[in-house]
């Protein structure tokens, strides 16, 4: 049987850190190196996010082995994780500070969320599958994230007790841009969302100044669909 790659790096990188040490630091290393890094992305609070979020503590066990790799992986209610270039692209694309307060469109597994609070101080994420929000959160927990406020409802309606934020990030795709979400966008925000029907989605980069919202395409992308409670499509 054929052994992945990934695999192997895993098991070479164990032996050169020690038995105490992470076996997954030299994949996410090369990860950042090779998939983020070198296609553009240079901002070293993101690229330090990327290196330090461990990738392969959220997503199912069978793929732990590829969670390192160059694409995004399924997660449960069939949904997914999505490609860590794609993660950073979006995140990036933020220009995110510190003192941000980030909400975040569909929660998935979690680590879109967690890169973010390497980031920002404060991020609050909705997903719609309550069997990913819960498992998402326990993960938080494990991981220490005391600054991710998670719920489980409906993420086209935004979060509006929280409300503006400074960035919004949607990794769901509706027919158009939530008017909610445009609504809770706070002066001088940022919002990036897949928008489109298969095949054809784009990213959508929107900027809010002096009241107004300039939006601007930035990237084709693939996303899973953004849904309601009954799951109807937005």
């Amino acid at each position: 049987m054929k052994v992945p790659v990934s695999l192997l790096l895993i098991f070479f990188s164990f032996l050169s850190c020690g038995q105490n040490a992470d076996p997954f630091y030299a994949l996410r290393n090369r990860m950042v190196e090779i998939q983020i890094e070198s296609r553009g992305i240079t901002d070293n609070e993101v690229l330090e996010a990327f290196r330090k979020v461990e990738r392969h503590k959220y997503v199912l066990n069978e793929y732990i082995p590829y969670a390192y790799n160059d694409s995004p992986l399924p997660i449960e209610e069939g949904q997914t994780i999505s490609q860590p270039y794609i993660v950073a692209f979006m995140t990036d694309a933020l220009d995110l500070k510190q003192n941000d307060k980030v909400l975040e469109i569909g929660t998935g597994s979690g680590y879109q969320a967690a890169i973010l609070a390497e980031i920002c101080d404060s991020v609050f994420t909705i997903e719609i599958h309550e069997t990913l929000g819960k498992k998402a959160r326990e993960i938080f927990n494990r991981q220490g994230y005391n600054n991710i406020i998670s719920k489980v409802g409906d993420g086209y309606k935004g979060w509006p007790d929280y409300a503006p934020f400074d960035a919004i990030i949607v990794t769901a795709s509706p027919g158009k841009i939530p008017e909610p979400l445009k609504e809770q966008l706070a002066e001088g925000g940022r919002m990036i969302i897949p928008v489109g029907s298969d095949p054809v989605q784009h990213l959508v980069l929107l900027k809010k100044k002096r009241g107004k919202i300039r939006e601007e395409r930035i990237l084709p992308v693939r996303f899973v669909p953004m849904i309601d409670s009954t799951g109807t499509r937005y």
